[in-house]
């Protein structure tokens, strides 16, 4: 039977989706972590070690993943997850995380990086960055509602734009071979396992951070609920591929002491192989990196607004989906609103948003624990459920991607006790608490089939 005209439908290729992904995960991260990678693993075998681990757990959990959204494809993603797993009460709480601050949060910052790095070109006066991130999301949502196809269109082009530019970047790193100065005598080390190891394998897996946004389009790819399976190990393959690349030629083009010192890895590498010129592009760079993600987080984001909106009455508003368009505008528009006016709160405190970002991942981290263990829970809950994929050495391997979930949740924790900010993650939650408790007045509509 096909499906409703106001509900999702399959009209994503595998390489519309694998875009959305890998434009979703390359980002600032990889042009912002190698340097700290390299110094808390101190020598290139365990730098090199902390990669590969960083790429191994990913799939694990895109595997974990796969047979989750194949089995219970739906535009909520994790949410419609810990719906079935856990229960309405429990997802609202994620949902209401993502809606107000980690989705739309990123977002805005996002939008700052890519206005910061175009007044560059163009000054528009004090608040050129606040306004051109301002534009950069109108113009973005405006694309967006448009329709799947032209915002997937949009993704397509600006994820190849993007990929470009990291490998344009290797490209100059191999072009500097043997021009690094020679690297000083390590000294002799016991052979174990570095004291920060672990702290560098938490850089490597954040650079990754996002393929988990694959399940919020699992219902719209084409080619039945298998395909999710192919698209999260095809974008995790890409990912694994352009951040080897990318790190070799760092190597390359730096030396590894270089590479520890530096503090902008893609500008050093590029003013060194280019002169002046370098600068300018790494800018671009950067602002088309920061385009890339916003796009695919508005598409992804909407559909957790729009689940959000099909549960509770009180949010219904976000619950409708324009079947013509494939795209639920309303939540898609609620999305934008919350983000420009996020824009508008950074503008007037430079680092507001940032800070609320980062430091709501323990919110973040600690529901995807919870998505884990319900990896579990809907094994047995829901045996009956026709599965296209199944995750190899079960139980092994979610057993895994819970533990890589909670050192995750336990490194963010301890990151934002450090900071003193541990109150912004009480703040969300406990303005998500009203919200549940108005929601909850207003009921909960009928059980959705899983």
């Amino acid at each position: 039977m096909p499906p409703a005209a106001g509900a999702p439908r399959r009209e994503l290729s595998m390489l519309d989706a694998v875009m959305i992904i890998v434009g979703i995960v390359i980002g600032g991260g990889i042009f912002a972590l190698p340097p700290a990678i390299a110094g808390l693993a101190g020598s290139p075998e365990w730098m090199w070690a902390a990669w590969g681990s960083g790429a191994l757990l990913s799939l694990v959990g895109a595997l974990c993943y796969a047979e989750m959204a194949a089995a219970f494809p739906h535009p909520g993603g994790d949410y419609h997850f810990l719906t079935l797993a856990w229960g309405r009460d429990v997802s609202f709480f994620f949902g209401w995380a993502r809606v107000t601050v980690i989705l739309t949060g990123s977002i805005a910052m996002l939008a700052f990086v890519c206005g910061e790095y175009l007044a560059r070109f163009a000054s528009l006066g004090a608040h050129s960055a606040a306004i051109y991130a301002a534009l950069v999301i109108a113009l973005l949502t405006v694309v967006n509602a448009l329709g799947l196809r032209k915002s997937a269109r949009a993704q397509n082009v600006f994820t190849f734009v993007e990929v470009s530019g990291v490998l344009l970047v290797a490209v100059a790193g191999f072009a500097l071979a043997g021009t690094a100065a020679p690297a000083a005598a390590a000294a002799p080390s016991g052979g174990g396992l570095p004291a920060m190891f672990g702290l560098a394998l938490v850089f490597v897996l954040f650079t990754y951070g996002g393929w988990n946004e694959a399940a919020y389009i699992s219902a719209e790819v084409r080619g039945g609920p298998r395909a999710i399976l192919g698209v999260l190990v095809i974008a995790i393959g890409c990912l694994a591929l352009v951040y080897g690349l990318f790190v070799l030629a760092l190597v390359t083009g730096l030396g590894f002491e270089g590479l520890k010192a530096s503090k902008a890895v893609g500008a050093d590498v590029l003013l060194k192989a280019l002169g002046p010129a370098g600068e300018s592009l790494i800018a671009a760079m950067v602002a088309i990196a920061a385009l890339t993600s916003i796009n695919a987080t508005m598409i992804v984001g909407a559909r957790n607004a729009y689940a959000l909106g099909q549960d509770w009455p009180l949010l219904s508003f976000m619950g409708r989906w324009n079947g013509p368009r494939d795209v639920p505008v309303a939540a898609l528009l609620v999305q934008s609103a919350i983000a420009l006016l996020l824009v508008a709160v950074a503008a007037v405190e430079q680092g507001g948003v940032k800070t609320m970002v980062e430091f709501t991942a323990p919110v973040f981290w600690g529901f995807l624990v919870l998505v884990g263990v319900g990896f579990f829970v809907l094994r047995v809950r829901h045996a009956g459920v026709e599965r296209p994929f199944r995750a190899p050495l079960y139980p092994l391997l979610p057993l895994v991607f819970i533990a890589t979930c909670a050192y995750l949740f336990y490194s963010s924790v301890t990151y934002a006790q450090s900071q003193g900010a541990v109150r912004v993650s009480f703040y969300v939650m406990g303005a998500g608490l009203l919200a549940w408790g108005m929601a909850r007045l207003t009921g909960s509509r009928p059980a959705r089939p899983s």
